[in-house]
This record gives C-alpha cells, structure tokens and sequence, in this order.
C-alpha cells in the first residue's frame, strides 16, 4: 500500500510525535478536517446501475485458506447496515507496527481520523440475480488489508461484476487473521474471551502482523516468495469461487447471514479479470503467468520489483498499467516495458497530479492539509482520479472479457485521450534499457 517500503512512513512519524500533548492533538483533528467546510469526506458512492452488497469468506480456519471480501450487486433492502471501513482495532494496530509507531497513541489517532468511515455498500444483502457475472479478484498494497480499496471494488460491483478481494496471509498485510482450535487450558477457562457473532465456536482468533524486512536479509527474495503466495492466493480465491458457481455447498468460517447458494451459476467464469494496486500489480503480473482462466489484467501504480524476469515471457494476456504521476520512476517502468508486446495488447496510462495513494481509500478520507502532508492526496481532485482510473479499467475490462456493456464510451482514455492524463509515462526511459 505505502510504496515499496512504505515512504510516507517517516511523515506519519512525524505527525505521531507532533500529537503527543493535547493541545497538538486538537490542531491535529482541525488538520484532519482540513477544508471539510467544502468537502465531505468519505469514500464517495458507486455510480453503476446496481446496488452494492459486501460480505466476507474464509475457507478453511487455518492460515492456508482463502480470506477475502466480496462485492456484489444486490438487492435494494431499507435501512442496510454499512460495515466499517476498519473492520476492528487490530487493524489499527497493524498499520501502527507497519509504520513503526506506537501502538497504543497511534491507534487512538487512526480511531479519530478514520473510525467512523463506513464502506458504501451493504452488508450481506441479498445477490441480486440479473445474468451472469464478470469477475474481477483483487489484490492490495504492500500494508493494506481487504478493505482499504471499497472505492475501487465498489465501483466495478455496481457495474455488474463479482469483485473478490483478497485479504494476503504472506505477512504483507498489515493485518489479518485465522482461527485455530482452542487448547485444553483454553476450553477449561471460564475467563477466556467468548467468541463475537463473526467468529467460530470452539476457535480462537489468530492474527499475522506485518513482516518487517530484516537488517541485512535479501529484500529481492522475500518480495518474490511473498509474490508467488498471494498469486497463488488469487488463484485459490478464484477456484472458491468456481465452486460457489457450481453449487457445492461451502462452509463459511465466519458465520454470516449472507446465502452463498444464491451465488450458483450468478458467475461468468469465461470472463476472470486480475486487478491490483502497488505490489498488488505485481501480484496480477504473477497470477497472469500461472493461471490463463485470468483472461487480462489491470495493475495500478504497479511496483515491479518483485517479479523475476522469467516471468514476463510468460504473460500472455493483456495488460492495462494506470500510473500515478510521483510515484514512478525509470527502473521501474523499464520493467513494466518489458511487457511490451506487437501482437497482444499492452497499454500504459499515467493520471496526472496523482500520487501512489489515490488508489486506496484514504485519499478520499483525509482533508487536504494533513492529506498533502502524509501523500494520501495528489493535486488532482481525488474522486476525479479515481473515476478516471475506474472508466478506464472498465472501457479495458470491456474490450478483453467480451462483454455487451456500454463501456466502450471510455475507450479513449486507454490511450491516455484526456486532459488528465499523460499517453504512457511521464518519466523517460532509455529504449537501451528496456
């Protein structure tokens, strides 16, 4: 989520020791709104024809399972609940550790700015059967979690598609979770905590935490490791998926209201799309080349570094790259030019005035001052940037899955047709590089 080794972390640090006296942490909350006077903050609605609905699925209670939110168009219902943008404190936590601040003021902080933000969508309400269905998986950020990109899977949800996102348990997450069986000391316990509504009797709740990078251990060959398993981890979600599809009966680890029978034959799995944003685009590049059920792919502000060489030749589906304007840098796009291709279509467009965290949900969450001041928020209106992002990735989706929508109004901001956006890259590469 924060680049590739999380550059906004020494701001965040900054803002963490300015706050340590009440009268900073009042300043801090009038920063926070910065112009709110003007804008509203909060990630802003769908704009498809189709009501959203989200809910989770854990297959399996141990780490090795598939974990992912689900968007799906669903039927309207009066007075639907929204889940939280942060589903609990030890995400808060998480992104805390990822930072490298402390857990206990930080988590306060993260509780005020981003507490009361709900997803613009409705959880567990019923799928709305209206044809058969694309489907995107989603992949995050190096630091993020299954939530953080509602905007985005929302979005493509309202248009008609099934959008998994996938929650990483390759300790890229900030956060996430499993559940293992209570032990005997544990089950004879009468203090031990009861399980809440969302959790599983008899089970406890486990949670993976960030793995920093060590002093001196080999970053190349960790970020690879780490890239293999969450491509392999899309690939799972997308085979659940199929099974869903099927009608085989699943078993949710979390008990939630939502009916996964009424998803049976909802899904068009001719037409699968890998979609993800920084070191989540480098987990598209990786799932492509295993798995050719991904018929094309999106990867946004992708961060290339974890990829072998090897694996370029291997991509044989199209690959739409949107870039952010300050986040790019010619090591890196001269990877993405690898891809380039005569007979299958590689395309790259760059949104200007953007930085790399106009993709996730907190540039829509944060007021300008203190957005500026952590890189959450570019120079361009970030519901702009986004819907730019968004059409673009569709009018994409359209062209590479086959599908009769009318999507095709927005193809030319594929090859950058607009006066936000820059045809290819705005950083110079060397053609001797490539």
């Amino acid at each position: 989520m924060f680049s590739n080794g999380g550059f906004v972390q020494l701001v965040v640090k900054k803002v963490y020791e300015w706050t340590r006296t009440e009268q900073r942490r009042y300043t801090l909350g009038f920063f926070a709104m910065g112009n709110t006077c003007s804008n509203n903050l909060g990630i802003p609605p769908a704009k498809g024809p189709n009501t959203v609905g989200c809910t989770d699925f854990m297959m399996d209670h141990s780490a090795q399972g598939t974990f992912f939110r689900l968007y799906y168009p669903c039927q309207e219902i009066e007075k639907a609940e929204k889940p939280d943008w942060v589903p609990c404190r030890e995400y808060f936590n998480g992104l805390a550790d990822f930072m490298k601040i402390n857990r206990t003021l930080s988590e306060k902080i993260f509780n005020y700015l981003f507490g009361s933000f709900k997803i613009p969508a409705c959880l567990d309400a019923p799928f709305k059967s209206n044809g058969k269905c694309p489907v995107v998986i989603f992949s995050h950020g190096l630091g993020a979690f299954r939530t953080l990109y509602s905007a985005i899977c929302s979005e493509l949800a309202s248009q008609g598609f099934i959008v998994a996102s996938v929650e990483h348990r390759d300790l890229s997450a900030s956060a996430t979770y499993f559940f293992r069986e209570k032990t005997e000391s544990e089950k004879a316990d009468k203090n031990s905590p009861k399980p809440s509504a969302s959790d599983t009797d008899g089970m406890v709740k486990e949670w993976m935490y960030y793995r920093p990078l060590q002093h001196g251990e080999n970053e190349f060959a960790l970020r690879n490791k780490q890239v293999k398993q969450r491509a392999d981890e899309c690939i799972m979600a997308l085979d659940k998926l199929t099974e869903i599809n099927s009608g085989t009966p699943v078993q949710n680890v979390l008990q939630k209201q939502f009916d996964w029978m009424t998803l049976k034959n909802s899904m068009d799995l001719s037409r699968v799309a890998a979609i993800g944003h920084s070191f989540g685009g480098a987990t598209v590049i990786e799932a492509l080349s295993k798995d050719v059920k991904f018929k094309c792919g999106v990867a946004l502000d992708a961060w290339m570094f974890p990829l072998e060489d090897e694996t370029f030749p291997r991509v044989k589906q199209p690959i739409l790259f949107i870039n952010s304007e300050k986040f790019q840098w010619a090591g890196n796009i001269t990877r993405m030019k690898k891809l380039d291709s005569d007979v299958i279509q590689r395309k790259m467009i760059t949104i200007r005035g953007t930085v790399h965290q106009s993709f996730p949900d907190f540039t829509f969450l944060t007021g300008n001052w203190i957005g500026k001041l952590m890189k959450l928020k570019g120079e361009i209106d970030p519901e702009l940037a986004i819907d730019l992002s968004n059409k673009a990735t569709l009018a994409f989706l359209q062209q590479h899955l086959g599908l009769e929508k009318t999507f095709n109004q927005w193809d030319a901001l594929i090859d950058g047709q607009d006066e936000n956006l820059i045809p290819g890259s705005n950083i110079i590469v060397l053609q001797s590089a490539i």
